[in-house]
């Protein structure tokens, strides 16, 4: 990410006194993102201080005001008009073990506990959020560059719903800090911050899409074997679907612009949830994904099964005929029921009642997708963790059965999965959660990206069909990166 490029100090109101001085160079090493001079604890409070601010593009935000070396988060549905993106650190945490899911539900209950809100308490996009990313394995048996989970409180959100916006910022105290002193210096800061600036993305020159420039690694050949293996162990009656990754590599003359490549992937891509995360190393994860993991907002859950696809017609004729024939594709209806059959399961397994509405075709920019929409009431004694535990990885990101698939994905797949197909979100203060799937997806590490888009292999695929799919897939990160 972009660091700023003009300091933003804070400058008290007559502050010549030794004190004010320190209090002065605190508050701007907190907000410049340097790191402060004690140590953070689950015992250390932690003011979040929300402030509503004119409407801001949450993407020119984080242009502006991230660095690299920090982590930082974003999200963005542009057809629902919300946004979402948070840097810094007020406290984080790793997680490294198979109980990661729990582990982090209880990182982030402490966050919550030592939290005391402070401002605007009638916004109700002000919750403070605590940002999560788990690998696809819990284990990392090749090298990664993200931890199998990473959990962080930042120091600054802005969420963006229609044309509503607001600022959290989360400040931690030191033992003996003045808590109503710091709140208004806080809120100071943030009435002197030029809002308007921040309406929209300040983009360096001509923003040029794919470019010839560029030297493309793939192998085709090993991917069309691997499903003809995978096929292999479909007929043996091993399995009876796996979904298999496919990875490109791309290498650009210069490092590629994160924040520039989103801003293409949410013009391209408007239907779906464009994200980016970061692990505070210089490198990302970023991409446009079709599928919501989990949605919970105000106990009401909200989860996709998203399997089976076929391209979109170059004109209403053409993809009107190939909307049928999806709808009628044996093969690709069965991929599609098992998933749904799954997270049925999954859910009745923990008594919800799972209610799902008819089956559907959800239409993006150049591909289109069966799915069927399910919803549940949550009750306040199930964590969301508990609900992302409980679906990930889903048979549209890995098979049937699941222990299988997983054990062969780890044998067929070269490159580590990492992020790639993985659980992804927030979870804010009320319990509210957005949880979506890492796919259609790419690790940018300064001039090299590593692609990703996989493929449903089931009884009945063709590998250069398979190969036909990730292929269409790669088109919505391959027209993006700059």
């Amino acid at each position: 990410m972009t660091q700023s490029t003009s300091p933003m100090s804070f400058a008290t109101q007559s502050s010549n006194s030794i004190l004010d001085s320190n209090i002065d160079t605190k508050l701007n090493n907190f907000w410049q993102d340097q790191e402060l001079n004690f140590a953070i604890t689950k015992d250390t409070d932690i003011i979040s201080v929300s402030c509503q601010i004119p409407s801001v593009d949450p993407l020119a935000c984080l242009q502006k005001f991230s660095h690299s070396h920090s982590l930082n988060f974003y999200w963005e549905n542009c057809s629902k008009q919300e946004a979402v993106s948070a840097w810094g650190i007020a406290r984080s945490d790793y997680t490294q073990t198979n109980s990661r899911f729990s582990s982090a539900q209880n990182f982030i209950q402490e966050c919550f506990q030592q939290i005391i809100p402070a401002g605007a308490s009638s916004l109700s996009i002000g919750n403070p959020s605590v940002f999560c990313s788990f690998t696809f394995f819990p284990d990392n048996q090749k090298p990664e560059p993200f931890k199998s989970g990473t959990l962080f409180l930042p120091r600054f959100q802005i969420v963006k719903k229609n044309k509503n916006c607001c600022l959290i910022v989360n400040f931690p105290l030191e033992k003996g800090q003045d808590k109503k002193y710091f709140v208004k210096q806080i809120k100071q800061k943030v009435d002197s911050i030029p809002w308007s600036t921040l309406g929209k993305l300040n983009l360096e020159g001509k923003n040029n899409l794919w470019s010839a420039n560029r030297d493309r690694l793939q192998d085709p050949d090993y991917f069309k074997s691997v499903v003809t293996s995978a096929l292999d162990s479909i007929a043996a009656g091993e399995l009876s679907k796996i979904v298999i990754a496919h990875t490109t590599e791309i290498q650009s003359e210069v490092p590629f612009k994160i924040i520039e490549s989103l801003a293409n992937l949410r013009k391209l891509h408007p239907d779906c949830y464009i994200f980016s995360t970061s692990n505070g190393e210089g490198q990302n994860f970023i991409g446009a994904s079709p599928e919501r993991l989990l949605s919970v907002q105000n106990h009401q859950l909200v989860t996709d099964a998203l399997a089976g696809s076929a391209p979109r017609g170059t004109n209403n004729t053409e993809d009107l005929h190939l909307a049928n024939l999806l709808l009628k594709n044996r093969k690709e209806k069965r991929e599609h029921q098992a998933v749904r059959d799954f997270i049925i399961e999954r859910l009745l397994s923990i008594g919800l009642k799972p209610q799902q509405l008819p089956l559907q075709l959800l239409k993006l920019s150049n591909i289109q997708h069966l799915w069927t929409p399910i919803y549940a009431h949550l009750p306040a004694d199930i964590e969301p963790l508990e609900i992302v535990e409980l679906l990930h990885p889903t048979p549209a990101v890995a098979g049937v059965s699941t222990k299988v698939a997983c054990e062969k994905i780890r044998y067929y797949e070269k490159s580590a999965r990492s992020l790639y197909a993985a659980p992804l979100g927030w979870i804010d203060s009320e319990g509210n959660c957005e949880f979506i799937v890492g796919i259609r997806s790419a690790l940018i590490n300064g001039d090299r990206a590593m692609l990703y888009a996989g493929a449903g292999i089931v009884s009945g695929s063709n590998p250069d069909k398979e190969f036909a799919e990730v292929e269409l897939k790669l088109q919505s990160l391959l027209k993006a990166l700059v």
